[in-house]
């Protein structure tokens, strides 16, 4: 059953110290090839859902799989197939951009297939010069788009973005956007995402799950969302679905 998913989530529960709840119960499905958003206010418990699928920590209870393999019992197998974009991606400050992305490919790739990964590294960044110059003097929004191109360029099986456009302008915005759907359709890699943006999520993603509290409180392609609550947009929704679960 677990194999049919990219990515399998039953009655997740995560407790930090002091009884401080990450998730509470919380179930979803990604199908190979979807890119799923995640959407939710800030606490709602994205971002612990997106650290236990990347093994950065162990859920407390409940069942996490990806293609198959489960997350707690074989990370390190998951790890191959993964790649994780947190909000905030840290990267060496002492390093040139091209440092930084030959140091972070040569983690998966060796020889002629390293090689041809930073060429695509490089052609994604866009940051032509820049790249031979230290990472201390990029902008947030260079970071950003640095750190992306080095999780594309390894295609992974499975894509996990924490707010993908954070710090980047509308132009750059657009066109991260524009590469995650090219990977998608063109190389076949799976996409789990969360995104504030609204606008983001409708123009990528072909189903969603809103989460509140730790647990999905809707789920569903967008469109049938908007016509399900009367809705002009995925910000209405939201807004509905949330205000019915709060009262």
């Amino acid at each position: 059953m677990y194999d049919d998913y990219a990515v399998y989530v039953e009655n997740l529960v995560k407790i930090y110290g002091k009884g401080s709840v990450g998730v509470d119960g919380l179930s979803f499905t990604v199908k190979p090839g979807e890119i799923y958003g995640l959407i939710g206010p800030n606490g709602s418990g994205k971002t612990t859902t997106l650290r236990v699928l990347a093994t950065l920590i162990k859920p407390t209870s409940g069942k996490a799989y990806i293609f198959g393999v489960d997350v707690t019992k074989e990370p390190l197998k998951i790890r191959r197939m993964i790649n994780y974009l947190p909000e905030e991606a840290g990267a060496y400050r002492d390093l040139t951009g091209m440092d930084f992305i030959r140091f972070m490919l040569a983690l998966r790739f060796k020889g002629e297939e390293l090689e041809k990964a930073i060429d695509e590294a490089v052609q994604i960044s866009d940051l032509g010069l820049k790249l031979f110059k230290p990472i201390r003097g990029y902008s947030k929004g260079m970071k950003r788009i640095l750190a992306l191109s080095v999780v594309l360029a390894s295609k992974p099986k499975l894509l996990i973005l924490d707010e993908p456009t954070t710090g980047l302008d509308v132009e750059r915005s657009l066109y991260v956007r524009n590469l995650i759907k090219k990977y998608n359709q063109e190389y076949g890699v799976t996409v789990l995402l969360s995104s504030h943006n609204m606008l983001e999520v409708e123009y990528l993603c072909h189903r969603v799950g809103m989460i509140y509290k730790g647990r999905i409180i809707a789920e569903g392609n967008i469109e049938e969302l908007k016509a399900k609550t009367n809705s002009r947009n995925l910000e209405e929704v939201f807004i509905k679905v949330t205000k019915e679960v709060r009262y």
